[in-house]
Formats: structure tokens, C-alpha cells, sequence
């Protein structure tokens, strides 16, 4: 009998306090209500990956419901392209928000009203202040602020004020409604925070309804009183903004009042991953746009062929805590081969020609050999991979004078070629400059299938492609957009750090036949050269590397300086 108890992954902090809220009868209904609030000015990235997860995670395990809210309270920076981005991206990770979407602008109208209700009950008032001014008004994070000259207009004036507002009869940067909360409070957000400012940008949703718009401040915990949220849940940038949302929520006739909740966010080194620098690339060209594979946002991986599965596994592995920290971006890699060793169908592909004539094969003659499609799936299909004279391997793995350790192909040398026969490399042919053009060697017939009747061993395995049988691919080697850990971080300006190798493009690969059959979606080993998908965006037969592998070979290669 097998002793061993089962152990049960400990409970992060925010599920203690939901277990704790349900045992105490603090949650309406005992349904537990989160919601997921992106803003649709840019797109989704992986470390939203995380809040996604985390949100629509909470829910489906207390069997509660996530909404999807579109915070759009900012119509000059706001598109359809990035609401129907975000719906996307959620969907790729395997949540659904069903019935439960929304839009802030949904609560424009009740806003509004409560807004006229704070100017009636003396708690908000019109500013005339210029931005400069307010900012100077507003004081430092260590002195506190001083009221504005125009806080005790009467309640008469800022409500014709603020109508005039609405109507569109002052200009923009002219006119703000502010909260009257304390201008001495040692956090800056209660000092008389901003409510409302006119702004003349028509809405994608609303048009030109509004020429006023609410602040974020103001509106998301609003909605979140009106959706019936339980837990709002954001990450720690937002601790000092609680306060604020707590007053917000506290507003008179506002029923519910939930409470805020914040985690770490998730900072991965080598990335940046603020929206406003990610959207910069995106308009100096350094990349193709929003889903660049190398772009860490969700379109971005996916194009680039990571997995959900191991984006859920990524998130799962760091865990949820209340402290930052930073993840090394050694442990994405890692989730991302994890999951894809299981998944992905072993392919052989030639990224560097060199074609390798067998002398004593039989010229015009193709055999066809048995490959597994996974090795690590035991009820994994197989396809068939054609074999003649002449082939390609791997320029580096030939050598005319080997380094110390080199057990592939060199001259007088015996290697395996996959799946099939041994052959020994016997003379080479070199072109005017020098530079190996073909490798002529032997095979031996009895060793079919990789024995020997002598069971003789050797050192080295190639993959190889079929050079009458294979087929010419384009490949697109990625590697990370920036070259240091944190960049920008030594010279103030993260586009120094910009590594000029992010982007190698190879447009004469060969691949073995089999690779007519893959689709977009597809994932793919290229056998000793990495994980690889079909390009979501382009016609014909281009591949994009996903990750590389972390192979004994890749080391020694490195160890040689190759």
C-alpha cells in the first residue's frame, strides 16, 4: 500500500481570503464576482496573461463568474482594433466571459448623474485652475497641496458650469470637475481628484454623444459597484489608489461596495512591457506591428506558436504574491519547451545546407523510411520520410579537420543518419573560394535502420532532407528584442538596447515533404533546431522558431565557440 499522501499546492493569499469571505457570509449570494477591466488602447501582453488567469481562475474555481469590462474612458487612445484584440486573446487562453461583457462607457449616463449629485451635496466642485496650476496647487509626495481658489464656488454655479461642460461650450483643458476630498491628505490621489475634463474626440462606441468623460479613478470602481464585483482584484500599482476607490464606492445611494485587492504584477527581464514603449516600437517600424513575434504581447507569442497550456503552466510556476520581484526569462523559455516536447510533431529540416552525396547509392532510387510524430506520446502517429543519393545535412556538422570532441561527420569518419543507414565521409568538393560544396561518402546497406550486424557503434546522429525529395522553406529565427536584462536601465533609453540579431531570416531551409501537411496552429520540433510554426501571417511555407532547444549539442557548440 502506497503510504504516500497527496499534497495539496498551499492556497495564495487572495483565495484565503475568499474562503474566508464565503465561510463568513460576507459574498451576496455566496457568488463570488470578479472581473477582468483592460483598457482598449494597445494590446494585451503577457503580463496581463497573469491578471487574466488570475481573475477568470478565482471564478471558475469558486464556481462564481468573471466579466470582461472595457475600460474605455479615454475615446483619443481607444480602438475596435484592440477591444476585438483583447476578446481574442482571452479566448486563445480558454476563458469566456459568456453574457458577462461590458464597457464603461455602458455607465456613462449614471455616472453623469452622480456626478450632478456630488456638485448638489457640496462634495464636488468646477476647477478653472490650468493644468500647470493644478499641479502646482496639488503639492508633493512629501507636502501636502492647497485648495484651489475656485473650491467654494457656490453648488448654483458649478452645476451651470458643469452643464455648460456637457453642452460643449468651454474648450478643452479649460474646465474640470474635482471631488472636494482633502487637500492635506498625505496620499496624493485624495487631493481633490479630477472626475470629469472635456475632451472633443468622438467615441467608438458612444460617437459624439459625450464631449465630457469620466476618469478612470471615478469610473471603474463605480462599475464595479454596479456589476456586483466581489473581489476587484489589480495589481500593486494600485495600492495607493485604493483609498480613492474606497471613497468612490462609498458615495451615497451606491449599493454595493466591494474592495479592492492587489497582487505583483508579472516583470520578466529582457522585456518591456509598458504599452506606451511597445506601441512605440510599433510606429518607428523596429517591428511588424502589435503581433511581431517578437513583441511580448498575446498576439505577438501566439504568432510566434507558445502555447496557452504553457502560458497557464508560466503563471502557475511563478504564483501570486504581494511583493514585485522579477522573473527570468529563462523560466518562460523553459514552460514554453516543456509543453511543446509533448505536443509538437518532430520534422526534419535543413536550416544550413550542405548536400552530402552517397557514391555507392544506387542513382534514381528513393526509399521511404518510418518516423514516430512524437516520441514522447506512446500512441503517437507516424509519417514517412523519402531517402536518396543525394541530401542535405547540417553545414556544421561536417568538419574537414575536427575540433577536439567533434563525434559528427568528417573525413574517414562513420555517423548514423536518422532513421536510416551508417555512412562514412570520404572526399569533399570545395567551389573557387574555397568553401565546401558537397561531402562524398559511403553508406552501408546492412546497416538499414541504424544496426549493423556487427552491432558496431558510432558517436554521431545527422538529420538530413532529400535533395530530389524535400521541399525549400523559409524560416524566421527569433531571438529576444533586447540584448541586457533590464533595458534601458544603464543608458535611460530602452532603444539602445535593442539587439540587432532578434531576426534572422533563412530562405533556402529544406525540409522533408511532410511539412506540405502542416497548418497554422500546427506545432512543430525541427529536429535539433528548435521549435517551430507556420506564420499566421504569410503565404506559402514559412516557419517561424518558437524557441530553441537546450540540447547537450547546443552546449558543446558553444563550448567550441562555434
Amino acid at each position: 500500500m502506497d503510504e504516500r499522501t497527496e499534497e495539496k499546492t498551499p492556497l495564495n493569499f487572495l483565495e484565503r481570503i475568499i474562503e474566508d469571505d464565503l465561510a463568513n457570509n460576507r459574498v451576496p449570494d455566496n457568488t463570488i464576482v470578479t472581473r477582468f477591466p483592460p483598457e482598449p488602447n494597445g494590446y494585451l501582453h503577457i503580463g496581463h496573461i497573469k491578471s487574466i488567469c488570475l481573475n477568470f481562475g478565482l471564478a471558475e474555481k469558486y464556481k462564481g463568474r468573471c466579466h470582461l469590462r472595457l475600460d474605455d474612458t479615454n475615446p483619443e487612445k481607444e480602438d475596435i482594433e484592440y477591444s476585438d484584440s483583447i476578446k481574442r486573446d482571452i479566448r486563445w487562453l480558454g476563458f469566456d466571459w459568456g453574457k458577462y461583457e461590458y464597457h464603461a462607457s455602458d455607465y456613462y449616463p449614471q455616472l453623469y448623474e452622480i456626478a450632478v449629485r456630488l456638485i448638489k451635496e457640496g462634495k464636488a466642485f468646477v476647477d478653472s485652475l490650468s493644468f500647470a496650476e493644478m499641479k502646482e496647487y496639488r503639492g508633493t509626495l512629501t507636502e501636502g497641496g492647497k485648495n484651489s481658489p475656485y473650491r467654494d464656488r457656490s453648488v448654483e454655479e458649478n452645476l451651470r458650469l458643469f452643464e455648460e461642460m456637457h453642452q460643449g461650450k468651454h474648450p478643452e483643458g479649460s474646465l474640470v470637475l474635482r471631488a472636494k476630498i482633502d487637500m492635506s491628505s498625505p496620499n496624493i490621489n485624495l487631493r481633490d481628484p479630477v472626475l470629469y475634463r472635456i475632451k472633443f474626440a468622438s467615441h467608438p462606441r458612444t460617437g459624439d454623444t459625450w464631449c465630457i468623460y469620466p476618469m478612470y479613478d471615478f469610473t471603474h470602481p463605480i462599475s464595479d459597484a454596479i456589476e456586483g464585483i466581489t473581489h476587484s482584484i489589480c495589481t500593486l500599482e494600485f495600492e495607493d489608489h485604493r483609498p480613492a476607490y474606497d471613497w468612490a464606492t462609498a458615495i451615497d445611494d451606491i449599493e454595493h461596495a466591494p474592495h479592492q485587492y492587489e497582487f505583483a504584477r508579472l516583470n520578466i527581464n529582457y522585456l518591456v512591457m509598458s504599452k506606451r514603449r511597445l506601441l512605440n516600437l510599433v510606429k518607428l517600424g523596429i517591428v511588424d506591428g502589435w503581433d511581431d513575434p517578437r513583441m511580448p504581447t498575446i498576439s505577438g507569442i501566439r504568432r510566434r506558436g507558445y502555447s496557452p497550456e504553457s502560458m497557464k503552466d508560466f503563471v502557475s510556476r511563478i504564483g501570486v504574491a504581494k511583493v514585485e520581484s522579477m522573473v527570468d526569462y529563462s523560466l518562460l523559455e523553459f514552460c514554453v519547451r516543456e509543453d511543446l516536447n509533448k505536443r509538437a510533431e518532430r520534422l526534419m529540416v535543413v536550416l544550413d545546407p550542405l548536400k552530402l552525396v552517397i557514391d555507392n547509392y544506387p542513382e534514381g532510387k528513393v526509399e521511404y523510411f518510418e518516423a514516430v510524430n512524437n516520441p514522447e506520446d506512446p500512441n503517437s502517429a507516424t509519417h514517412t520520410i523519402p531517402f536518396s543519393r543525394e541530401l542535405y545535412i547540417e553545414r556544421e556538422d561536417f568538419m574537414e579537420v575536427p575540433a577536439k570532441g567533434y563525434h559528427r561527420l568528417y573525413i574517414g569518419n562513420e555517423i548514423r543518419l536518422k532513421y536510416t543507414y551508417y555512412v562514412t565521409a570520404n572526399s569533399v568538393v570545395k567551389d573557387e573560394q574555397g568553401n565546401i560544396v558537397e561531402v562524398h561518402c559511403t553508406y552501408d546497406p546492412e546497416s538499414k535502420g541504424g544496426t549493423t550486424p556487427d552491432n558496431r557503434k558510432v558517436k554521431g546522429t545527422s538529420h538530413w532532407v532529400s535533395a530530389s525529395e524535400g521541399v525549400t522553406i523559409e524560416t524566421r529565427l527569433y531571438d529576444k528584442l533586447f540584448m541586457t536584462e533590464y533595458p534601458g536601465e544603464a543608458s535611460g533609453n530602452y532603444l539602445d538596447d535593442l539587439n540587432p540579431d532578434s531576426l534572422k531570416i533563412v530562405t533556402d531551409a529544406k525540409a522533408e515533404p511532410e511539412i506540405l501537411n502542416a497548418k497554422v496552429g500546427d506545432y512543430l520540433q525541427f529536429i535539433r533546431n528548435g521549435y517551430f510554426c507556420k506564420d499566421n501571417h504569410s503565404e506559402g511555407l514559412v516557419f517561424n522558431r518558437t524557441v530553441t532547444l537546450k540540447d547537450s549539442w547546443a552546449k558543446l557548440k558553444q563550448k567550441m565557440g562555434m
